[in-house]
């Protein structure tokens, strides 16, 4: 992935890390591969909060290959072999979303879902979360739109438009909920 100066090369196929239940790596596939195989493996998710309570979501370019066009968390992607959760959340959300923003792993958890295009999601996704109040500045190839939504109005618009959003965010979110609010009463 990175050349004799450690620079990642973008003509070269990216690589996502296999893992077990546990998160212990047992290689590296072609990212494509390792979608059409349905192979379980490291990616993340990250959601990002302003001062008002309002959470940044962002609406997949409408050339993805899977879930264009759908809203989502801010960030999601995968670790390249030998990165840190940390330094992957950092490093895609400042190349998605022109964010540099300090993060924070919450939790874990482990989802599979097929797709129309005959592509499969298995990830053992890693959450984090940031906080900003300033707006992104969006790489267009990556990301169609953004805005900032108050968790409550999220709420209903998941539970009325489901199909509007990508499934591990519909996943993800009621868990992430949880942990806002439990940390709020703390």
């Amino acid at each position: 992935m990175c050349n004799i100066l450690g620079i990642f090369d973008p003509m070269e196929e990216e690589k996502v890390v296999l893992v077990d239940l546990q998160d212990y790596q047992l290689g590296t596939m072609g990212k494509m591969e390792a979608h059409e195989k349905g192979e379980l493996h490291r990616a993340f998710s990250i959601f990002i909060l302003n001062s008002n309570g309002e959470l940044l979501l962002q609406q997949r370019a409408l050339e993805k290959y899977h879930s264009p066009g759908l809203w989502t968390n801010a960030c999601c992607s995968h670790q390249r072999e030998g990165e840190s959760n940390l330094q992957a959340g950092k490093r895609r959300l400042l190349e998605e979303m022109g964010m540099a923003v300090p993060l924070q792993e919450l939790f874990f958890f482990i989802y599979k879902a097929s797709f129309d295009n005959g592509l499969t999601e298995h990830e053992l996704d890693h959450v984090m979360v940031g906080y900003s109040d300033e707006d992104p500045k969006i790489n267009t190839d990556e990301v169609a739109a953004f805005k900032w939504v108050p968790i409550d109005v999220l709420k209903k618009e998941l539970f009325h438009n489901p199909d509007d959003f990508t499934v591990w965010f519909t996943i993800i979110f009621d868990r992430f909920c949880q942990y806002i609010e439990e940390k709020i009463k703390l």
